[in-house]
């Protein structure tokens, strides 16, 4: 019993394979054999292995109950729940996280359970796209992974530490899938080809032309196969325009998917940006390490990828007033201020004249001097604060307007800065514990070098008492 057959058996899952069927459906492996990359998941003993191959009742105890597929579009997380499913004779559901709701997991869990109870097959519920589920729906999945009424397969795309939740992560086994290597795909496409599941030899390929089609697809198997099919589609078309409608061209060979077919069929390869996917995180982190780093050019890029993808520029423009203030700091000050009024002037004017605004601002923090000094400052005094170094306040430095606080000596022996030389008067601020406490260390970098002479001049005013 092959894949398609073991899972339609069951009357769950996945659709019937026709002519109509997609490509990319009809070419999905039907063995662990035909899985292309992933294989840091499938060595002999994994976890993945013995869930979708248990030797034994006691293998299949061993396995998970509860697995998550993380991974970018196109790299098999459908594919390997199916094959959890087929090849141990499970029954498979299958539910959407933008479709089903808690009714829908209830239902399934309970027919699961009743199947259980009268000796029938054991259930594999596959959840694609289980960061749309909300926290509520994915708390309903508890019970029936802790009890192994079913065995839980989610998918998604999302980082799953910012969209599945503790309870139910820490229950799973989180599997990542990595992006396909080139040659993994062009295998794909070329059985895809040849295979009677897919195009049946009735086109070939010319080489320009799969070059093309594998950086569009960017390692994503899906994306790959369906533009194969379009290509395919387009080409048999002409050949049987030409020919008289047996699809072959004039002179009875077969049509040939050549460079400006493919062309023809994708108006516009995709940016690999996902405004809801982990891309997202992935493009934003570079996009602040690159104005970090201070390669303005590397900032731009991924301010551009935003940009097309519809980023909301209000979401850049918070991440820019971040970087400004973590990332140069008293360094440049002034940074912090085209950021905010960047940041101001986006929500004002909006895109596109938006993506100006936005990159004057990327390009005043790209190359300003650097300097986390504040930011470093900040974080080891509140680390002071929170480990108990807190001490009382010094009493000449206590609030002496309320009657009767100057009898108990507060205010007593203050000192007025602006009375004093400099106007820095030499006395003690910080609580006892504290006192030789040095949080703030400027850099040589920019603004922050005048700082750093002045505050060694007033540190040693203030502590020459």
């Amino acid at each position: 019993m092959d894949l398609f057959d073991a899972v339609t058996s069951t009357g769950q899952g996945l659709p019937g394979v026709g002519s109509s069927t997609p490509l990319a459906v009809r070419m999905r492996p039907r063995t662990l054999a035909e899985v292309a990359g992933q294989q840091h998941l499938l060595a002999p003993g994994s976890p993945l292995r013995r869930l979708v191959e248990p030797a034994d009742d006691a293998s299949r105890r061993a396995a998970p109950s509860s697995v998550v597929l993380w991974g970018p579009p196109g790299t098999g997380k459908t594919t390997l729940a199916y094959l959890i499913a087929a090849t141990s004779g499970r029954r498979f559901v299958e539910l959407s996280g933008v479709t089903s709701g808690v009714k829908d997991v209830r239902a399934v869990v309970d027919e699961a359970r009743r199947r259980l109870a009268t000796g029938g097959a054991e259930t594999v519920l596959f959840i694609d796209e289980v960061h749309r589920f909300s926290t509520t729906q994915q708390d309903a999945l508890l019970p029936s992974v802790e009890n192994r009424w079913v065995t839980l397969v989610a998918a998604t795309t999302e980082n799953p530490s910012f969209s599945v939740n503790s309870p139910l992560l820490s229950r799973s086994l989180l599997l990542t899938l990595r992006p396909l290597d080139t040659s993994d795909v062009r295998d794909l496409v070329r059985r895809a080809v040849e295979d009677e599941r897919g195009l049946g030899g009735s086109v070939t390929l010319a080489e320009d032309a799969e070059e093309h089609l594998l950086r569009l697809a960017g390692g994503d198997a899906r994306k790959a196969l369906t533009i194969l099919e379009a290509a395919a589609g387009a080409a048999l078309d002409a050949g049987a325009a030409g020919a008289g409608g047996d699809g072959a061209t004039a002179d009875g060979t077969v049509p040939v998917v050549d460079l400006p077919t493919v062309e023809r069929a994708i108006d516009v390869a995709a940016v690999r940006y996902d405004r809801a996917g982990d891309q997202h995180y992935d493009v934003i982190s570079a996009f602040i390490k690159s104005m970090r780093g201070s390669d303005v050019d590397a900032a731009l890029h991924y301010l551009a990828r935003m940009v097309v993808a519809g980023e909301d520029p209000r979401f850049i423009a918070r991440r820019i007033v971040i970087a400004a203030a973590e990332e140069v700091g008293m360094a440049d000050p002034s940074a912090l201020q085209t950021a905010v009024a960047a940041a101001q002037a986006v929500a004002l004017i909006g895109m596109p004249e938006a993506r100006i605004i936005l990159a004057e601002a990327v390009v005043h923090v790209a190359t300003a001097p650097k300097s986390n000094a504040s930011y470093k400052a900040i974080d080891a005094a509140i680390a002071d604060v929170r480990a108990g170094k807190v001490g009382t306040v010094p009493p000449h430095l206590r609030d002496a307007h309320y009657a009767g606080a100057q009898k108990i000596g507060h205010g007593q022996g203050y000192r007025y800065a602006h009375d004093e030389p400099h106007a820095v008067a030499s006395q003690q601020y910080a609580p006892d514990e504290l006192d030789d406490a040095r949080y703030y260390e400027p850099s040589d970098r920019g603004y922050e070098r005048d700082v750093a002479t002045r505050l060694a001049r007033v540190r040693q005013i203030l502590h020459d008492r």
